[in-house]
């Protein structure tokens, strides 16, 4: 991993931060469909210098619904078409198994940011987490991220009403994940130099 552009990370969900969720699960790329405004975040992203990783549960492998290659395809095109307008996607981390699974990398546990952290030798204390669902969140307080940030679109506003039950705010609730960007960027203006690990 030394070929990093730069120590400045930020670990985005999948469905419902950077494309349309759905109560059918989004089985194949043709039922992929990026929300507006998320491919000039991901452009906007590079551009200042972050490695975007996203962090995603997949139970839709474990449930039997696709086969892994499947999902692989849906993630290459997520990728290509993002880079086709100026973003770039690091790396994915998913996490296969249902919630009977009882696995350390479904969220709300923090398994996949700390398979993150491990694989880029990163301080999580330094970087900011994404998501548009309680789960996010937790996860991402549950793995010491530095910031969490909670997006309005896909389950985002019955998700802060759950965190609020819970006792949990998120560090911002911005509209989607270019409002969620241009937060996180005029935040690191202000410090000078932002979220280094």
């Amino acid at each position: 991993m030394k070929d990093l552009h730069s120590r400045k990370f930020v670990f985005l969900d999948r469905d419902g931060v950077i494309n349309r969720d759905s109560p059918d699960y989004i089985k194949n790329w043709s039922e992929f469909h990026f929300l507006p405004g998320s491919l000039k975040a991901l452009a906007l992203l590079k551009e200042n210098g972050y490695n975007v990783v996203v962090i995603t549960n997949q139970s839709i492998i474990g449930r039997k619904m696709v086969e892994p290659h499947i999902l692989q395809n849906t993630h290459d095109n997520m990728r290509r078409v993002a880079a086709e307008n100026g973003g770039e996607i690091r790396e994915i981390f998913f996490c296969p198994h249902t919630p009977d699974d009882h696995c350390d990398c479904r969220k709300p546990k923090p398994g996949l940011l700390h398979q993150a952290r491990d694989a880029f030798g990163l301080d999580l204390s330094n970087h900011a987490m994404i998501g548009d669902s309680a789960k996010d969140i937790l996860a991402a307080r549950a793995a010491g991220c530095g910031m969490a940030l909670l997006v309005g679109t896909g389950n985002g506003k019955t998700a802060l009403e759950d965190l609020r039950r819970k006792g949990v705010e998120p560090d911002y609730a911005a509209q989607d994940l270019l409002d969620a960007v241009k937060w996180l960027l005029a935040r690191d203006k202000e410090a000078s130099g932002g979220l280094h690990a």
